[in-house]
């Protein structure tokens, strides 16, 4: 059975609901770039980021390849294609005892894939307004 958090990340990703992160994140979430040195912390830039990487692998082919699920936390591979480019990733989920998500970390690969996401996140998120 999937935990509650991942069921619920999946019909948010599914339907392309940003404004299900709302009641998704935990108020001191933190999320991990695969581009960005430091952490994002707090629920508000989480959701952007996740929010942004919503609009960025919109494409028809996104699927979530293989699931380890834990108590407490998931790892989700993913993969899905960029004007050509294949890209491979991994969602690495913890969330806290309200079931909430507390720790969100993308890691992507191959290198032509990461410079790719870079690219249409930094549109994305600078197009968004403060």
């Amino acid at each position: 059975m999937t935990p509650d958090p991942i069921e619920r990340w999946h019909r948010a990703i599914e339907a392309r609901d940003a404004h299900a992160l709302d009641d998704l994140l935990a108020e001191d979430a933190i999320f991990f770039s695969p581009v960005v040195h430091t952490p994002q912390r707090g629920r508000r830039l989480t959701a952007m980021y996740l929010a942004a990487a919503m609009q960025v692998l919109a494409e028809p082919g996104f699927r979530y390849v293989r699931e380890i699920v834990g108590p407490r936390d998931a790892v989700l591979e993913f993969e899905v294609d960029l004007d050509g480019i294949h890209v491979n990733g991994v969602d690495l989920i913890r969330w806290n005892d309200e079931g909430r998500i507390a720790e969100f970390k993308v890691m992507i690969r191959p290198l032509k894939a990461i410079h790719a996401v870079k690219e249409r996140m930094a549109a994305v998120l600078g197009a968004q307004p403060e």
